[in-house]
């Protein structure tokens, strides 16, 4: 079963969510839910007391929850009261908020939306582009995020197509890429930047971005002109691929006379981005 977070937005406020594959529906994070329905200073304690009361109604099937791990603003993540839209719609009916009809609306069509990429992966694109629009980065890094989330896509279905296993297997080999273009694994590399649980590429400048596109790109070409067949073989495709991009980098770092890959993360980007606007 594979779970993927999200955060999607409701008036411009996080709701952090879990779609999972399996079953085909969205997990909504009761506490946020909460925060967005409420404006409660205190959500958590808001919940608390609400499920309390809500059980000694005998009303289990709302707080018989799932609990998931979620990533929380001190960038760790903790299991989490969550709720799939119908059990959150029943959840709403105990909560009063003018928001309660808007919100309800809003999660039908998250719901639908999903499904609907499903059968159209442009559509996906399309929100990716816009939740990094409302996060506040450029219409520059997004297009090149949303190239690199193509490319990065036509190397894992490359590696797919030689049967190669999501985990492990596209951990090390994606590692052995880094490694060789940036001097880094990817453990090393969001510890230089001073991430936790944030997605490393989503803290990329521009200039680190178009070198992983290149090295992935590269990686993708030569293992479909190589056929490689064992993980080694493919390990040292790898290697080739990152060492493509290592090479661009060693050439723009001389010619610039500045590093390629900084430690500044998409927190300090924005602020940079940010006082630019300002001027």
């Amino acid at each position: 079963m594979t779970k993927k977070q999200a955060i999607q937005f409701f008036e411009e406020k996080k709701v952090r969510t879990v779609w999972d594959d399996e079953q085909e529906k969205w997990y909504f994070s009761i506490v946020d839910t909460v925060a967005v329905l409420t404006d409660s200073p205190n959500p958590h304690n808001y919940w608390k007391v609400l499920k309390h009361r809500l059980k000694k109604e005998g009303n289990e099937s709302v707080t018989k929850c799932n609990q998931l791990k979620l990533i929380s603003t001190d960038g760790k993540s903790y299991k989490t009261d969550v709720a799939d839209t119908e059990q959150l719609f029943r959840l709403i009916q105990s909560i009063p908020s003018p928001k309660a009809e808007p919100f309800k609306q809003w999660m039908a069509q998250v719901a639908a939306e999903r499904l609907d990429q499903m059968q159209d992966p442009e559509l996906g694109i399309e929100q990716a582009l816009m939740d990094y629009k409302r996060l506040g980065y450029s219409d520059n890094w997004i297009n090149q995020r949303l190239k690199s989330i193509e490319i990065r896509k036509d190397l894992t279905d490359e590696w797919k197509r030689h049967g190669l296993k999501e985990g492990v297997q596209f951990a090390t080999l994606t590692d052995i890429i880094y490694h060789t273009w940036s001097g880094m694994t990817a453990k090393e590399y969001k510890h230089f930047k001073g991430l936790k649980k944030e997605n490393l590429r989503d803290n990329m400048t521009n200039r680190e971005l178009v070198l992983n596109m290149l090295a992935e790109l590269s990686t993708k070409d030569i293992s479909e002109a190589r056929n490689p067949e064992t993980f080694g073989e493919h390990a040292e495709v790898a290697r080739q691929g990152g060492e493509i991009a290592a090479g661009a980098r060693r050439e723009l770092e001389a010619k610039t006379g500045k590093p390629v890959v900084t430690s500044l993360n998409a927190k300090d980007v924005l602020q940079i981005e940010d006082k630019a606007t300002e001027k």
